[in-house]
């Protein structure tokens, strides 16, 4: 996937984790967390649990990336101490 896709698909994951979780980050950390989730949710899909991955930007790729990015959001949150990654 292009660097261009990367980002549109991080910047839409990372603003609906931040939206599910309700956490506050800037543009710029939503897009990174976004980005970062991607990874993480295209790992995991095609490594671990053998389905899909993060190919291009479509339905299938926003939701992996969104999922991971859900899990980077919280991981993040526990980091800073937040009430058990949720605020």
């Amino acid at each position: 996937m292009g660097f261009i896709s990367w980002i549109v698909v991080g910047a839409i994951a990372g603003f609906l984790a931040n939206q599910i979780m309700g956490s506050r980050e800037g543009l710029l950390m939503m897009i990174v967390l976004g980005i970062v989730g991607g990874l993480v949710g295209g790992f995991v899909a095609a490594s671990v649990l053998k389905m899909g991955s993060v190919d291009g930007i479509n339905l299938e790729s926003i939701v992996i990336a969104t999922l991971g990015a859900i899990a980077v959001v919280y991981v993040v949150n526990l980091a800073r101490g937040g009430r058990r990654g949720f605020r």
